[in-house]
């Protein structure tokens, strides 16, 4: 049967519920941070190790399947259920099941291996969740709409981050840590019973051109190859960059997506063709996307310990402390949406205010008051709410749109990428500071707070020329880009 055809308008139902989801989804990302002291020191007991595994495998499985996760909403007939197609809405509403039981799981957990577990089934419902929200909107939008609705999914992106700060920190401080996950069992439950009564099926019509297909092989080996990169790139804070699990984590993450490569190109039906990687917009807008998280979770991991640690505030007050960094989120994609038409100017200088805004945090130290640390918060705020719609548009209008869950996928999957790097690569440059994290003073910290901040603002500028100079100059009166190479031919 025929998708239906995008309504006039966006039920504002829809949008909020479909946003509510990637706002709780992205949250348990962050609110685990604000946890570690009370999960060290409850009666699971668990080892540092174990404590590190209770905050990676949520983010882990969720980076490493998000693509699949995204094309197998984009199944035609695939799999059915009763003679009906999954489709976005069914991926959606499978994803919140599994983020339900997996807050389940943790919540209940008599032992860490149990904890990890439950996190990691949360995680995999996430990476359903993500993709299946965007493919939603982009099918149920009509075009003059579309860049508010993304600016709209990327405000709840960002969302997510201060709501897992501030929800962590409140539990952290005033709850036991099984809270977090007893809350958001009831949480995922009333957002499946939303989806299900507002939400339209947008499945595909059965004459659509070259539909995806689950190709087992091809998820295997990328889904493995990215969660080896994504090892390595989270563990080496701990092990450091040249350790030996380290090494082989990179080199069995590059052969697995290296033999992805070489089956996809040799398959009829891949998960994904990696020539649409030709198209310089889709290749700079998942570079963007990436460069920006990279800037925010470097952020994030430090900004936490310099207000605990330095400024002497408790988790709860950490947590909220970050709510200057909702406000250009909030308020700047709506001004962002009216120019995405004209992408590079946008993009440009939005990396370029969050690259100048982490190095004026950089500055920041125990004397630093709070209202000027807020003014550099700002700026970031205003970078990331300028920069992200369009990157987000950039990626999914990239391909066609019977591939919007893959799109989705990968631009979700360059997010949370850069998430992890920017967490190990400040990490790293803290710890060679500190040596053991905070534990070294205020002043050490402060120091490598600094460096660490001003390497990767100084990377995210200059991401912010390389991504500019990909982009076209302007998309096509529709919202949508011009598409080049294998993707527009499929």
């Amino acid at each position: 049967m025929a998708a239906p055809a995008p309504p006039a308008v966006l039920k504002r139902s829809v949008l909020i519920v479909l946003c509510a989801c990637v706002t709780v989804a992205q949250s348990m990302v962050a609110a685990i941070n604000l946890l570690i002291p009370q999960l060290g020191s409850s009666g699971l007991d668990p080892s540092a190790s174990e404590v590190l595994w209770t905050v990676d495998a949520y983010v882990i499985v969720f980076a490493g399947l998000l693509i699949p996760a995204g094309a197998l909403g984009d199944l035609p007939h695939s799999l059915r259920r009763g003679g009906t197609p999954i489709g976005h809405k069914g991926a959606l509403l499978a994803g919140l099941g599994l983020f339900v039981a997996g807050a389940t799981v943790s919540a209940l957990a008599v032992s860490p291996a149990l904890l990890i577990a439950g996190r990691g089934v949360s995680g995999a419902g996430a990476a359903l969740i993500m993709p299946a929200t965007m493919s939603i909107l982009m099918r149920v939008a009509p075009p003059e709409q579309r860049p508010r609705a993304l600016a709209s999914w990327t405000l709840a992106m960002g969302l997510g981050g201060f709501v897992g700060n501030a929800g962590g920190g409140l539990v952290g401080e005033y709850l036991s840590w099984r809270a977090l996950f007893w809350i958001a069992v009831p949480l995922g439950a009333l957002l499946a019973l939303a989806v299900a009564r507002t939400t339209p099926r947008t499945d595909h019509s059965a004459g659509t051109p070259a539909a995806p297909s689950l190709d087992p092989r091809g998820t295997l080996l990328l889904t493995t190859g990215l969660v080896a990169v994504l090892f390595g790139v989270i563990e080496s804070p701990l092990y450091g960059w040249g350790a030996p699990r380290i090494l082989c984590a990179f080199a069995a993450g590059a052969l697995l997506l290296a033999a992805f490569v070489a089956h996809a190109l040799r398959s009829r039906a891949p998960l994904f063709d990696p020539r649409v990687f030709r198209s310089a917009r889709l290749t700079a807008a998942t570079l963007g996307s990436a460069a920006a998280f990279f800037g925010l979770f470097a952020l994030f991991y430090v900004n936490s310990q310099y207000l605990q640690y330095v400024k002497g505030y408790g988790a709860a007050r950490a947590g909220f402390a970050i709510v200057p960094l909702t406000v250009g989120m909030a308020l700047v994609p709506r001004l962002a949406a009216r120019w995405s038409a004209s992408p590079r100017p946008v993009v440009g200088g939005g990396l370029l205010l969050i690259g100048a805004g982490l190095l004026g945090v950089s500055m920041a130290d125990a004397g630093t008051p709070y209202a000027a640390y807020v003014c550099w918060l700002l700026v970031i705020s205003a970078g990331t709410g300028l920069c992200m719609p369009a990157l987000t548009l950039g990626v999914v209008s990239s391909l066609p749109p019977h591939q919007a869950g893959l799109g989705s996928g990968l631009g979700t999957s360059a997010r949370e990428i850069g998430a992890a790097l920017g967490v190990a690569v400040s990490g790293t440059v803290l710890a060679s500071h500190t040596g053991t994290g905070h534990t070294g003073g205020a002043a050490d910290f402060t120091s490598g707070m600094a460096a660490a901040l001003r390497v990767v603002g100084v990377v995210v500028i200059v991401a912010a020329g390389v991504v500019a100079a990909g982009l076209g100059p302007r998309l096509a009166p529709d919202g949508a880009a011009d598409r080049t190479g294998p993707g527009s031919r499929r």
